[in-house]
Protein backbone atom coordinates (compact mmCIF):
# COMPACT_ATOMS: atom_id res chain seq x y z
CA UNK A 1 0.00 0.00 0.00
CA UNK A 2 1.33 3.43 -0.95
CA UNK A 3 1.44 5.65 2.10
CA UNK A 4 3.01 8.64 0.36
CA UNK A 5 3.54 9.48 -3.28
CA UNK A 6 4.43 12.43 -5.46
CA UNK A 7 3.41 12.66 -9.10
CA UNK A 8 5.39 14.91 -11.42
CA UNK A 9 6.29 17.12 -8.47
CA UNK A 10 7.84 20.49 -9.27
CA UNK A 11 9.08 23.12 -6.82
CA UNK A 12 10.33 26.67 -7.13
CA UNK A 13 12.18 29.28 -5.11
CA UNK A 14 10.83 32.39 -6.79
CA UNK A 15 11.74 32.03 -10.46
CA UNK A 16 14.30 29.30 -9.78
CA UNK A 17 13.03 25.77 -10.42
CA UNK A 18 14.48 23.28 -7.92
CA UNK A 19 12.51 20.08 -8.69
CA UNK A 20 11.57 18.74 -12.11
CA UNK A 21 8.79 16.14 -12.32
CA UNK A 22 9.67 14.04 -9.27
CA UNK A 23 7.83 10.70 -9.04
CA UNK A 24 8.43 9.33 -5.56
CA UNK A 25 6.59 6.80 -3.44
CA UNK A 26 6.83 5.24 0.00
CA UNK A 27 5.00 2.06 0.91
CA UNK A 28 3.52 1.31 4.31
CA UNK A 29 6.26 0.08 6.67
CA UNK A 30 9.17 0.91 4.34
CA UNK A 31 12.36 2.81 5.03
CA UNK A 32 13.18 4.81 1.90
CA UNK A 33 16.49 6.63 1.55
CA UNK A 34 17.10 9.77 -0.52
CA UNK A 35 20.68 10.54 -1.52
CA UNK A 36 22.38 13.11 -3.73
CA UNK A 37 25.04 15.79 -3.71
CA UNK A 38 24.55 19.18 -2.09
CA UNK A 39 21.99 21.14 -4.10
CA UNK A 40 20.49 18.03 -5.70
CA UNK A 41 17.02 18.82 -4.32
CA UNK A 42 16.82 16.46 -1.34
CA UNK A 43 15.77 19.01 1.27
CA UNK A 44 13.50 20.74 -1.25
CA UNK A 45 11.67 17.44 -1.76
CA UNK A 46 11.15 17.13 2.00
CA UNK A 47 9.96 20.73 2.23
CA UNK A 48 7.28 20.20 -0.41
CA UNK A 49 6.08 17.02 1.31
CA UNK A 50 5.86 18.71 4.72
CA UNK A 51 4.23 21.94 3.53
CA UNK A 52 7.23 24.23 4.01
CA UNK A 53 7.31 24.90 0.28
CA UNK A 54 4.35 25.33 -2.06
CA UNK A 55 3.32 22.36 -4.19
CA UNK A 56 0.33 21.60 -6.45
CA UNK A 57 -2.36 19.88 -4.39
CA UNK A 58 -2.50 16.65 -6.40
CA UNK A 59 1.27 16.40 -6.74
CA UNK A 60 1.64 15.13 -3.17
CA UNK A 61 -0.66 12.47 -1.75
CA UNK A 62 -0.64 10.92 1.71
CA UNK A 63 -2.93 8.00 2.51
CA UNK A 64 -4.51 8.77 -0.89
CA UNK A 65 -5.40 12.32 0.17
CA UNK A 66 -4.07 15.31 -1.75
CA UNK A 67 -1.91 17.32 0.67
CA UNK A 68 0.19 19.46 -1.67
CA UNK A 69 0.15 23.06 -0.48
CA UNK A 70 -1.38 22.28 2.92
CA UNK A 71 0.09 24.10 5.91
CA UNK A 72 2.74 22.26 7.92
CA UNK A 73 0.39 22.14 10.93
CA UNK A 74 -2.31 20.34 8.92
CA UNK A 75 0.23 17.91 7.53
CA UNK A 76 1.51 17.09 11.02
CA UNK A 77 -2.09 16.52 12.10
CA UNK A 78 -2.47 13.99 9.28
CA UNK A 79 0.52 12.02 10.51
CA UNK A 80 3.77 13.26 8.94
CA UNK A 81 6.59 14.47 11.20
CA UNK A 82 10.02 15.75 10.23
CA UNK A 83 13.40 15.71 11.97
CA UNK A 84 14.98 18.76 10.31
CA UNK A 85 18.59 19.17 9.29
CA UNK A 86 20.46 20.94 12.08
CA UNK A 87 17.91 19.72 14.69
CA UNK A 88 16.26 23.16 15.16
CA UNK A 89 15.67 22.81 18.89
CA UNK A 90 14.19 25.62 20.97
CA UNK A 91 17.23 27.00 22.82
CA UNK A 92 15.23 28.61 25.62
CA UNK A 93 13.45 25.36 26.52
CA UNK A 94 14.55 22.30 28.46
CA UNK A 95 14.87 18.85 26.93
CA UNK A 96 11.44 17.85 28.24
CA UNK A 97 9.82 21.08 27.04
CA UNK A 98 11.28 20.56 23.57
CA UNK A 99 9.84 17.06 23.50
CA UNK A 100 6.43 18.27 24.60
CA UNK A 101 6.37 20.75 21.72
CA UNK A 102 6.07 17.75 19.42
CA UNK A 103 2.81 16.69 21.06
CA UNK A 104 0.91 19.94 20.57
CA UNK A 105 -1.42 18.43 17.92
CA UNK A 106 -2.44 15.72 20.44
CA UNK A 107 -2.56 12.80 17.99
CA UNK A 108 -3.20 9.52 19.75
CA UNK A 109 -0.57 6.81 19.65
CA UNK A 110 2.19 5.01 21.56
CA UNK A 111 4.68 7.87 21.83
CA UNK A 112 4.82 9.97 24.97
CA UNK A 113 7.56 11.15 27.34
CA UNK A 114 7.90 7.72 28.90
CA UNK A 115 8.26 5.98 25.53
CA UNK A 116 10.87 8.48 24.31
CA UNK A 117 12.70 8.01 27.61
CA UNK A 118 12.85 4.26 27.02
CA UNK A 119 14.18 4.80 23.51
CA UNK A 120 16.77 7.38 24.62
CA UNK A 121 17.42 6.93 28.39
CA UNK A 122 19.85 9.87 28.46
CA UNK A 123 16.98 12.23 27.64
CA UNK A 124 15.07 11.05 30.71
CA UNK A 125 18.17 11.62 32.84
CA UNK A 126 18.69 15.12 31.46
CA UNK A 127 15.06 16.12 30.94
CA UNK A 128 15.41 19.35 32.95
CA UNK A 129 18.64 20.47 31.27
CA UNK A 130 18.60 23.18 28.59
CA UNK A 131 18.48 21.48 25.21
CA UNK A 132 21.55 23.42 24.08
CA UNK A 133 23.59 22.00 26.99
CA UNK A 134 23.49 18.54 25.40
CA UNK A 135 26.04 17.08 23.00
CA UNK A 136 25.29 17.10 19.27
CA UNK A 137 24.25 13.46 19.34
CA UNK A 138 21.97 13.98 22.32
CA UNK A 139 20.40 17.00 20.63
CA UNK A 140 19.69 14.82 17.62
CA UNK A 141 17.95 12.38 19.95
CA UNK A 142 15.79 15.24 21.22
CA UNK A 143 14.88 16.18 17.65
CA UNK A 144 13.89 12.59 16.88
CA UNK A 145 11.97 12.29 20.12
CA UNK A 146 10.13 15.55 19.46
CA UNK A 147 9.00 14.25 16.05
CA UNK A 148 7.90 10.93 17.55
CA UNK A 149 5.84 12.77 20.17
CA UNK A 150 3.45 13.77 17.39
CA UNK A 151 2.71 10.05 16.90
CA UNK A 152 3.32 10.10 13.15
CA UNK A 153 2.63 7.42 10.58
CA UNK A 154 5.52 8.73 8.50
CA UNK A 155 8.79 9.97 10.00
CA UNK A 156 10.99 12.09 7.71
CA UNK A 157 14.62 12.57 8.75
CA UNK A 158 16.92 15.07 7.09
CA UNK A 159 20.66 14.37 7.49
CA UNK A 160 20.60 12.44 10.78
CA UNK A 161 24.34 11.74 10.74
CA UNK A 162 25.56 15.21 9.77
CA UNK A 163 28.42 16.35 12.00
CA UNK A 164 28.18 13.39 14.40
CA UNK A 165 30.82 10.87 15.43
CA UNK A 166 30.43 7.38 13.89
CA UNK A 167 29.65 5.75 17.25
CA UNK A 168 26.83 8.25 17.82
CA UNK A 169 25.49 7.72 14.31
CA UNK A 170 25.41 3.97 14.96
CA UNK A 171 23.43 4.51 18.17
CA UNK A 172 20.93 6.80 16.48
CA UNK A 173 20.35 4.44 13.56
CA UNK A 174 19.92 1.50 15.94
CA UNK A 175 17.20 3.51 17.67
CA UNK A 176 15.60 4.31 14.32
CA UNK A 177 15.65 0.61 13.42
CA UNK A 178 13.85 -0.12 16.68
CA UNK A 179 11.23 2.53 15.91
CA UNK A 180 10.55 1.31 12.37
CA UNK A 181 10.44 -2.32 13.51
CA UNK A 182 7.23 -1.41 15.35
CA UNK A 183 5.61 -0.47 12.03
CA UNK A 184 6.48 3.19 11.57
CA UNK A 185 7.33 4.22 8.00
CA UNK A 186 10.39 6.41 7.42
CA UNK A 187 12.09 8.53 4.77
CA UNK A 188 15.72 9.40 5.42
CA UNK A 189 17.98 11.84 3.63
CA UNK A 190 21.55 10.71 4.15
CA UNK A 191 24.92 11.89 2.80
CA UNK A 192 26.61 8.59 3.68
CA UNK A 193 25.56 6.42 0.73
CA UNK A 194 26.75 3.20 2.38
CA UNK A 195 24.64 3.92 5.45
CA UNK A 196 21.68 4.84 3.24
CA UNK A 197 21.87 1.51 1.42
CA UNK A 198 22.26 -0.48 4.63
CA UNK A 199 19.30 0.96 6.52
CA UNK A 200 16.76 1.34 3.71
CA UNK A 201 14.61 -1.00 1.66
CA UNK A 202 14.52 1.29 -1.37
CA UNK A 203 16.61 4.23 -2.50
CA UNK A 204 16.23 7.33 -4.65
CA UNK A 205 19.15 9.40 -5.92
CA UNK A 206 18.50 13.00 -6.96
CA UNK A 207 20.71 14.95 -9.31
CA UNK A 208 19.96 18.57 -10.22
CA UNK A 209 16.34 18.27 -9.12
CA UNK A 210 15.58 15.06 -10.98
CA UNK A 211 15.50 11.38 -10.03
CA UNK A 212 18.69 9.89 -11.46
CA UNK A 213 18.39 6.42 -9.91
CA UNK A 214 15.88 4.39 -7.94
CA UNK A 215 15.49 0.76 -6.93
CA UNK A 216 15.82 -1.79 -4.16
CA UNK A 217 18.75 -0.66 -1.99
CA UNK A 218 20.48 -4.04 -1.81
CA UNK A 219 20.33 -4.46 -5.60
CA UNK A 220 21.94 -1.12 -6.46
CA UNK A 221 25.71 -1.18 -6.86
CA UNK A 222 28.13 1.46 -5.65
CA UNK A 223 29.08 2.08 -9.27
CA UNK A 224 25.46 2.87 -10.12
CA UNK A 225 25.21 5.20 -7.14
CA UNK A 226 28.41 7.03 -8.10
CA UNK A 227 27.18 7.48 -11.66
CA UNK A 228 23.76 8.73 -10.57
CA UNK A 229 25.24 10.95 -7.83
CA UNK A 230 27.51 12.84 -10.20
CA UNK A 231 25.55 12.51 -13.44
CA UNK A 232 28.12 10.20 -15.06
CA UNK A 233 27.51 7.27 -17.44
CA UNK A 234 27.45 3.99 -15.50
CA UNK A 235 30.05 2.28 -17.69
CA UNK A 236 32.19 5.05 -19.17
CA UNK A 237 34.60 4.33 -21.98
CA UNK A 238 38.30 4.11 -20.99
CA UNK A 239 39.03 7.64 -22.24
CA UNK A 240 36.09 8.99 -20.17
CA UNK A 241 37.38 7.25 -17.04
CA UNK A 242 40.81 8.75 -17.64
CA UNK A 243 39.32 12.24 -17.92
CA UNK A 244 37.29 11.72 -14.73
Amino acid sequence: MKLLQTDGLTAFYGDFQALFGIDFEVGEGEIVAVIGANGAGKTTLLKTITGLLAAPAQAVRFQDEAIGGMTPAKIVQRGIAMVPEGRRLFPSLSVEENLLMGAYRKRSGPWDLAAVGRLFPILKERRHAPATALSGGQQQMVAIGRALMSNPRLLICDELSLGLAPIVVKEIYEALESVTASGLTAVIVEQDTTMARNVSSRLYCLQEGRVSLTGASKQISQEQITAAYFGLPENPAPEQRAQA
